[in-house]
This record gives C-alpha cells, sequence and structure tokens, in this order.
C-alpha cells in the first residue's frame, strides 16, 4: 500500500540543498533500511547535476551483501523470515545495484577521510563511538543526508540503558557497571537540532522537540547570475588578480574567499625572499587548508625556489596537499613528465603516497617530504611547509623552525580534536618575537616576521550549517570561544577543590552545557592531541570522576564561577590475588587500571593490584593562570580529600540519587513512541559539592601516567609522587616516553617500617632507581642531564659522620675487586697531573656507579655530579657534555679533574687500609718495664765480675805453687817465690820475626818520602 510521505522530510531536504547545509534523519525500526530507497529517491530529485554517491558504513555484518549473488540470496531469506515486503524488495535490490555505494566497516573509516559523498548511512548504533560519528557525519558535502539506522524501541528513553561496544573497555574488575550519560546527551541534543528529524520506519516524524511541527520553504538571496555575497567577492578577487603572475592562475583554483586570501598572503610572502617569515594557518575541518599549502607551493616553484621540504605526521597526510601542487603548477602551464616528474613511496611506511616532485623546467627543483624526527636534515633548505602541525610534538616543531620561510598548517577543531597547545604556545610565542624584533632598532634585521591566518568558511558544505554546529557543540570540538578571562585570580590557599556531579554535567541544561564546554576547553588547551571519545570516557566511565578547583564563590550572584583547574580521576585495583597471578602467569594486560597492571608487571608483585588507588588522568590549568600554584594546590587538596582529613557533613543522599535515575527511565518507558517528547531531567542533584559533602572511598595510593618532560617531572615529584616505570619507546604522538609516578597516602591498613617520605613504595622506589641507573647507558642515554638528575636523585652532599660511618661499616666491602693496584696507579697519575683524562675513562662507569650507589660518600656540587653522570653513566664524550651543559670545554675538564680527586682520595683511604692489612708483618717486642733499677743491676753485675776474676786467678796460682813446694823449694822471709816462665821457644822466635818485619816497613816508608821531596 502506498503512503503519502510527509512534506516536513522533503522540504527539509529541498532546504539542505538550496542552502548547501546537510540534513539528518533517525529511523527507528527494523524496516527503517527499505526507507533509505525513498530518501535517496528525494534527494536525487532536489539535486540537479549527479545522483549523490552513498557511504554505507556498519559493524560487522551488512544485512545486504554488496555482491550480486549473495546478495539475491539474502533478499530471498529476508522474504522468507517476513523481514521485507516482496512490494519494496524490487526498488531495494534496485537502488543497490544502480546507485554508487561504498561499504565500509566502522574500524576501516580511516580510508575514507578526504572523500566527499552526497549521502552517508550509519546503521549498528551500539558500534558508533564519537570519533567514528564525527569522521563519517564530516564527508558529507553540502545539501547531502546523514541516515542513522536503529533497531525498534518502545521509547526513545531506551538508549540511556543501550549498552554500547565502547563500554566494554570501560569497566574493570571493581567497577563493572557503565553509565550511558553521552547517550543521554546525544538524545537532548538532537531534540535541539533544528536539521534533524527522527521517524519511525514508516517515515512518521516523531514530535521529540517542538521546532519539528513546522519546517516552511526557504529563498536563498542570489544575484542576477545566482551568486552569493561571498561567491561575488572571491570572483571579484579572482578578476583582481587575473593578469599577475603567478597569483592570478592560482587564485582560480580556489573555492572560497577565505581560502584566495590564504594564497595571496602565501605568495606575498614568498615573492618577498627575505626568508625571515613565518605564517600560520588555522582552521577547522574542512576548510581547505592543505589545498592552500599546496597552490603556495607551487607559486614557491614558479618563484623559483630549488629546495621546498613538506613535513607532516604522516605521507598519507599530505595527499590532498601534493594533489594542489600539481593542479597549481598544471595552471602555471607545467606539464607531467616534459617538466616535471612525480615519486611515489617504496616503504611500507608510505605506501603509494607522494613523496617528492622532481621539477627541471627552468633549473633543478625538488618538493621533499620530510619526516618531522628528521629534523637534523634539513640543509639548504629556503622553504619549509609543515601540514597538520598540532599533530606534531611541539619541541619537534620547534626544531623545524630555522633561518628559512616557514608555512605552518593547524587544524583547530574537527574530528582529529587536535590540541590547541600548538598555536596557545608555540603561536604566542613567535608574535612575541615578531613584536619585539619590530620595536628594536637593529634587531629588526636578524627578527623574523609573524603572520596568522584563520580559514572559517567551509568548502564541502556553506557556513552556518546546522549539522556542524551541532556535531561540535555535541563533541565539544569549537570550544576556544569557551575560556573566560579571568578578571582578579585569587591565591591558591583561598581555593576550594569541588567534586563534579557527572548526571548533572551531562544533563544538557543550558547552565551544564555551558560548564561542560570550558571544562573541555581547559583539557584542549593543555594537551596536544584530544579525540571526542575522551568525552564518552569521561560521562559514562564508572570508575572516572572530576573535581574542579573554584576561588571563592559569591552565592548572591547568579553565575557560574570561573574554572582555575580541572582533575580528572580514575579509581584503580581491588583485584584478586588470582587475577594478578593469571595475568602474570599469561603476561597480558587486561583494559584498565593502568597502574596496577602495570606495578605488577614490573616488579611481579601479585600482592600491590589487590590494594585501592586513584589515577589522576588529566590536570588542565586555565592558561591565563599558569605557574601560579593552582594545579599544586588542586592535588594537595585531592590527597587530603582521599586521605579522610575533609570533616564530612552528616548529610549524605547518594542513594536516593540513583533511585531517582531509574524512576525517571520508569516513567518514559509508559509514554508511546509517536507521543513522547524528550526534556533534560529535572530531579538532579546539584552540579558541584564541596569536598566536604562527599564521603571519599579508602585508597592507599595516587598515581599518575604522563608524557615525561623535566617540568612535569619535577611538579609530581615537588609533590611527593615517586616514579615506579618509565617506558622505553618513545610515544608516537608526542615523541616522549610514558612515566608513572605514585604517591602513597596515610593508611592504617598498611604496616610500614621507618618514617621515609615513600612509605610502603620505599623497596619498589630504590629497586626502579637501580634499574634506571643501568639503563642510563643504553635506552635512556639521550635524557637531557637535567631531567636523568632528576629521576635518579642522587644523594651527592654527605656529612663527615656519614662518611665516617660508611668507613666504619665498611660500605664499599672490597675495591680490590673492582679497581685492580694498576687501575688505582693511573688514578693517581691522573689526579697529579701526569696522565691525560683518556687514560682512566674505562674506569669512569665503575666509580660512577658506585658514587650513585652511595658507595662512595664523597660531597660533590651539582654540575660535579651532572659532569660524573654523563661520562660515567651516559658514557658521552666531553665534546657532546660541553654542549648540553652550554660550558667550555675547560670548565667541563676542570670540573671532571675536581671530582675524580675527591673520589680517588676517598678510594686510595679504603684501598690503603685493605692493603696495610692483608701485608705480613714481624712479630711485636713487648717492652715491659724491669723490676730492679738500673744501679742495683750494675752493682749485681759488678759483684758477679770479681768474684769470677777470683776464682780465675786462683786457678792459674795454684798449680805452680804445688810444683815448687814439690821439688823442695823454700819460701823466703817477704813470701815472695821466683819461678821460671814456661813458654816455648817457638813462640819466642814467632815474636822476634814480628818486630823484625815491622822496622823494615818503617824504612820503606822513609825511602818513599825522600823521593817525592827529592822530585819536587
Amino acid at each position: 500500500m502506498r503512503k503519502k510521505v510527509d512534506d516536513r522530510i522533503r522540504t527539509l531536504i529541498e532546504n539542505g540543498v538550496k542552502l548547501r547545509h546537510r540534513s539528518m534523519f533517525i529511523m527507528i525500526g527494523d524496516k527503517s533500511r527499505d526507507q533509505i530507497v525513498n530518501l535517496n529517491y528525494m534527494l536525487s530529485k532536489a539535486v540537479v547535476k549527479t545522483r549523490p554517491t552513498v557511504l554505507w558504513c556498519y559493524k560487522e555484518k551488512l544485512e545486504i551483501s554488496s555482491h550480486k549473488k549473495k546478495r539475491a540470496k539474502q533478499i530471498k531469506k529476508l522474504l522468507q523470515r517476513g523481514l521485507m515486503d516482496p512490494e519494496k524488495a524490487d526498488p531495494f535490490s534496485l537502488f543497490l545495484e544502480t546507485a554508487d555505494i561504498t561499504y565500509c566497516l566502522y574500524k576501516d573509516s580511516e580510508r575514507i577521510l578526504g572523500n566527499t559523498f552526497g549521502m552517508c548511512i550509519l546503521q549498528d548504533f551500539e558500534a558508533l563511538t564519537p570519533n567514528l560519528l564525527a569522521r563519517t557525519i564530516e564527508t558529507v558535502e553540502g545539501g547531502g543526508l546523514i541516515v542513522l539506522l536503529l533497531r525498534s524501541l518502545s521509547s526513545l528513553t531506551r538508549l540511556y540503558t543501550m549498552v554500547m561496544d565502547v563500554h566494554e573497555r570501560f569497566r574493570t574488575e571493581s567497577h563493572s557497571q557503565a553509565a550511558t550519560r553521552f547517550n543521554e546527551r546525544f538524545l537532548l541534543s538532537i531534540a535541539s537540532c533544528k536539521a534533524c528529524v527522527v521517524m519511525d520506519d514508516e517515515l512518521n516524524v516523531l514530535p521529540i522537540s517542538s521546532h519539528i511541527r513546522s519546517i516552511q520553504p526557504l529563498s536563498v538571496f542570489e544575484d542576477s547570475e545566482g551568486l552569493s555575497e561571498r561567491e561575488r567577492k572571491l570572483k571579484d578577487l579572482k578578476e583582481k588578480y587575473r593578469e599577475d603572475f603567478p597569483l592570478g592562475p592560482l587564485i582560480g583554483k580556489c573555492c572560497t574567499l577565505d581560502q584566495g586570501e590564504a594564497v595571496t598572503t602565501f605568495l606575498h610572502a614568498i615573492l618577498d625572499k627575505t626568508l625571515r617569515s613565518t605564517v600560520a594557518l588555522t582552521a577547522a575541518r574542512g576548510r581547505g587548508k592543505s589545498a592552500a599549502l599546496g597552490l603556495a607551493v607551487a607559486g614557491a616553484v614558479a618563484a623559483g625556489y630549488s629546495n621546498i621540504f613538506v613535513s607532516a605526521p604522516s605521507p598519507e597526510n599530505l595527499k590532498t596537499l601534493f594533489e594542489f601542487v600539481c593542479k597549481g603548477i598544471n595552471a602555471l602551464e607545467y606539464k607531467e613528465h616534459l617538466h616535471y616528474d612525480v615519486v611515489k613511496g617504496a616503504d611500507s611506511e608510505a605506501g603509494k603516497s607522494t613523496v617528492r616532485i622532481n621539477v627541471y623546467k627552468q633549473h633543478r627543483q625538488t618538493i621533499q617530504y620530510l619526516k618531522p624526527h628528521d629534523h637534523g636534515k634539513l640543509s639548504q633548505v629556503e622553504l619549509l611547509v609543515v601540514d597538520e602541525a598540532a599533530a606534531i610534538p611541539l619541541p619537534i616543531v620547534k626544531s623545524l623552525l630555522g633561518p628559512h620561510l616557514v608555512f605552518l598548517s593547524s587544524t583547530v577543531n574537527g574530528y582529529e580534536g587536535t590540541g590547541r597547545s600548538l598555536s596557545l604556545k608555540l603561536f604566542e610565542q613567535l608574535r612575541s618575537q615578531s613584536l619585539s624584533s619590530r620595536q628594536g632598532t637593529h634587531a629588526s634585521n636578524s627578527g623574523r616576521e609573524f603572520t596568522k591566518i584563520e580559514l572559517t568558511e567551509s568548502i564541502r558544505y556553506a557556513s552556518d550549517d546546522p549539522i556542524e554546529s551541532w556535531l561540535n557543540g555535541l563533541l565539544c570540538l569549537d570550544v576556544a570561544s569557551y575560556i573566560p578571562s579571568i578578571s582578579g585570580a585569587p591565591h591558591p590557599s583561598e581555593c576550594d577543590l569541588y567534586y563534579v556531579n557527572r548526571d548533572t554535567l551531562f544533563s544538557y541544561h543550558k547552565e551544564s552545557e555551558i560548564f561542560l564546554q570550558r571544562m573541555m576547553a581547559l583539557y584542549v588547551s593543555s594537551h596536544y592531541k584530544n579525540s571526542p571519545n575522551d568525552l564518552q570516557l569521561m560521562a559514562d566511565a564508572p570508575a572516572h570522576h572530576l573535581f574542579v578547583l573554584l576561588g571563592p564563590v559569591d552565592e548572591s550572584k547568579n553565575q557560574l564561577p570561573d574554572i582555575l583547574c580541572v582533575i580528572q580521576v580514575c579509581l584503580e585495583g581491588k583485584i584478586s590475588q588470582q587475577s594478578a597471578i593469571k595475568s602474570l602467569s599469561e603476561g597480558r594486560q587486561p583494559f584498565g587500571d593502568q597502574i596496577p597492571w602495570k606495578f605488577c608487571e614490573q616488579f611481579q608483585d601479585d600482592v600491590f593490584p589487590s590494594l585501592s588507588g586513584a589515577r589522576i588522568v588529566r590536570i588542565a590549568v586555565h592558561p591565563s593562570c599558569l605557574r601560579c600554584g593552582y594545579g599544586s594546590a588542586a592535588v594537595d587538596l585531592l590527597t587530603r580529600y582521599y586521605e579522610g582529613q575533609m570533616t564530612l557533613s552528616p548529610e549524605d543522599n547518594e542513594e536516593e540519587r540513583e533511585e531517582s535515575d531509574i524512576k525517571v527511565t520508569e516513567a518514559a518507558e509508559k509514554v508511546s513512541l509517536l507521543e513522547e517528547k524528550i526534556k533534560p531531567r529535572t530531579n538532579l542533584p546539584p552540579l558541584l559539592a564541596h569536598l566536604r559533602e562527599r564521603r571519599p572511598e579508602k585508597l592507599h595510593y595516587i598515581g599518575v601516567s604522563f608524557g615525561l618532560t623535566l617540568e612535569l617531572f619535577k611538579f609530581w615529584r615537588r609533590l611527593n609522587f615517586y616514579p615506579f616505570y618509565i617506558g622505553q619507546s618513545p610515544s608516537a604522538v608526542t615523541g616522549e616516553h610514558t612515566c608513572m609516578v605514585l604517591k602513597p597516602l596515610n593508611s592504617d591498613e598498611i604496616e610500614v617500617s621507618g618514617s621515609v617520605k615513600s612509605g610502603f613504595f620505599d623497596p619498589f622506589y630504590q629497586d626502579f632507581r637501580q634499574r634506571f641507573r643501568r639503563l642510563l647507558g643504553s635506552t635512556f642515554r639521550a635524557f637531557k642531564y637535567e631531567l636523568a638528575t632528576s629521576i635518579l636523585a642522587p644523594k651527592i652532599i654527605f656529612t663527615d659522620h656519614e662518611s665516617a660511618l660508611a668507613v666504619s661499616h665498611d660500605t664499599l666491602k672490597q675495591p680490590g675487586d673492582l679497581l685492580s693496584p694498576y687501575d688505582m696507579k693511573r688514578l693517581e697519575a691522573y689526579t697529579n697531573n701526569h696522565a691525560d683524562y683518556h687514560m682512566i675513562l674505562d674506569l669512569v662507569p665503575t666509580v660512577a656507579h658506585l658514587y650513585f650507589q652511595e658507595k662512595l660518600p664523597v660531597t660533590l656540587s651539582a654540575l660535579q655530579a651532572s659532569v660524573l653522570l654523563c661520562m660515567g653513566l651516559q658514557n658521552k664524550e666531553i665534546t657532546s657534555v660541553k654542549e648540553e651543559m652550554e660550558l667550555e670545554r675547560e670548565q667541563v675538564q676542570s670540573l671532571f679533574f675536581k671530582l675524580m680527586k675527591r673520589l680517588y682520595n676517598y678510594l686510595y683511604g679504603i684501598a690503603s687500609k685493605e692493603i696495610n692489612e692483608t701485608l705480613p708483618r714481624l712479630k711485636e717486642i713487648e717492652m715491659t718495664p724491669h723490676s730492679k733499677t738500673v744501679d742495683e743491676d750494675l752493682n749485681e753485675a759488678a759483684k758477679e765480675v770479681m768474684i769470677n776474676m777470683k776464682a780465675k786467678n786462683e786457678g792459674i796460682l795454684n798449680p805452680d805453687l804445688e810444683k815448687v813446694l814439690q821439688n823442695g823449694v823454700k819460701l823466703s822471709a817477704s813470701g815472695l817465690i821466683s819461678i821460671e816462665s814456661n813458654r816455648d821457644k817457638a813462640d819466642k822466635h814467632r815474636k822476634k820475626k814480628e818486630m823484625g818485619k815491622d822496622k823494615r816497613k818503617g824504612h820503606d816508608s822513609d825511602t818513599k818520602s825522600k823521593r817525592k821531596k827529592f822530585r819536587r
């Protein structure tokens, strides 16, 4: 049976074609697919030119195959099951066969980037994510249709409880119930979109909002030639520069007035040829940035530039740019293969993308693709073009800038959700440098000129497109205007931290929307790359919570307070030991719980995952209040809150809030689909709650995961967060290593030995320091010395008591096992200036590892410790150390000499003590005092001598006397006796000979002396 289509549907499609605006239709029902034929037919009738191309996106299975024979079998099965009307089978199959349809899986949606379609069909609503929604909708041209297919629903509020595929990633072992706040906000935003119609599978329009009641035909103001006002201005611009070369032919390729003015600005900088200009081009997605850059490069070729480099995150991002380079030089009467050649990529990364264009009409000219990380290869470059600069890490973009002409292109919002740190940080720095160079008298020659261009007019569709406004509001893409200026910044001690109720935040109330946009604006301004999926994570993830730091709130003023800082927290942990052991044995990490699983993997510890903690997912401070202490104050208040230091008020109505949500859903289901009206909920809790009004979760630690930079690491270390993991491979997005830190909280459930600040985490922290120290010579060798020193946190100041205590406790057990006597001799020679430092380079790593293990308690200055770290742990040459520390070579050598001398003196003291203990020694003689005095001892010795002499004399005289008496000799009266000597005659003769020799010697000496006198 035929049925008349509602006029409002036809009117909406025709109005969109006239205004070059897109329209969106949401069809609910199992047979809604059959109505696609009617919508495509109405669109084809309204579009005068060709039939619109169709993009059909789906999750896994396409009920109607794109293959002809398979499609015939599927249609037969659907007819048998009653899912397809026989009268409508032929029109639908005819539509599938005749229409230009591109089928695409959601997981392969990246391959449709850069393409344009007249109609987009999205099925499998549960598989949609914000990224996919924006990516597919942005491919539809002005006047086209977006069709969203939903299954049969008894009520639209069923979307509030629909389980999405992405929720599987949000669930963890301790938080398994995901919310559907994003779907609720999506449905409420649909009701406010004037270019969207919700209908059933019979094309009955559902009255979800008041603007659908009457959709009137619109008339478009055009001049006599059928041109709008901006089209007329673009035509006048082309006429103005028609005769100018190369500007005229290139502007002829522009599609919008903004694009034409941007190409004009680029060419003025090119023709200036001072190579001192930096031109930045910013715009939303689909404004023709890449095309404008391509035309500008073509103008540089015509101007005679020889070396032109083009950089982007990937060669595939330059598809449009190189395409318009070729269109531009073709418009300048260059012929391919005759005047230029296009070179495609050969490696797997580039694929079939263009990587180089060789031009040789006037002279040798090259347009070459350059990887962002290869900025060191820039030489003799005249023009550097960086497309999608916001997707490249900011330090790398800064390193690409140099003494040459630079063109930058950046997406400020769109389906990529690129962050605005490039425009907020780099562009402001370039602008200030340009102003300072203009104000200086002599600095203008060396300064650079900075120009910023912004494209606002879309190419795919006309300005003020309602679908674009709806999508930007839903996904918080265009949040640059939501950063309000702060009149007066309060002191951080006067600020308070508030808990944000997510039910109220995503309720789509007017004030809640403004507050949400402001929060997202802080996120976008503080991070390199933001994804629309982050919004769904904030809304639906069960373990995530939001906090904001506000100044003193004046309740008398009926206005939203200024947001100074935003913190997004994810609760983690409470994992069973059985799950931890299983994860360790299988070597895998489930979704979520990043810190527990990473900690479990790094230390092979199955107890830590059972602890409960919180991970700070994001922290963003207002861009006008950076480095004012608000971030530190917010983290400090959050720590005190989870440690239970905030006094809790007696009122707690969390259970009532949960019950109210269920009642709203049940009440909405009682209304039929054709009578239902979608409105924001009214029974919602307050948006902001002071921390004293909410009971905190019991936690054991707070952790953070971030891209490692010196500034960020120092920030978290000041707040007593300790690192336990640093990724060994840098991130492909930011070029930074992932760093994870945590701070133990005061808890009665964990026993801590000692009074260290790191609490129960101290053994793990010391183990991390040892591992990091060992990797400094290989994986982390490229780290700057400031960053490496901050992470290692070595102790470099020792008191005399600590040094003596270390020696007494034998901190360095056996230095002889590490340094031989010959090593000590070489160190001695160097410290005495008898040898060059090259003689001891092999000893520096050994000594450095000993020192940074605190086994050599020698006080060094910060610079001396840095030199030792660079040369000993990172194995760097003095030349690289000189450049890194910005010192003279002699200064580095002096610092190295002084520290080595101090370390040698300490080592020599230990080594000499050890040598003395091991050498063989003589037995020591004990000198004990005598019991007698010296006089007494001498007297006794004298008596002994006298007695001995007397006895000897008596022994000599007695035998002779007896012989005389026996011979009968009589004694004289005097008592003297004369006795004949008994000496032998031989003795007498020998004595005479000796006396004769002495006489001859005396005679000879006298004759010699006489001869000498005669000679004289």
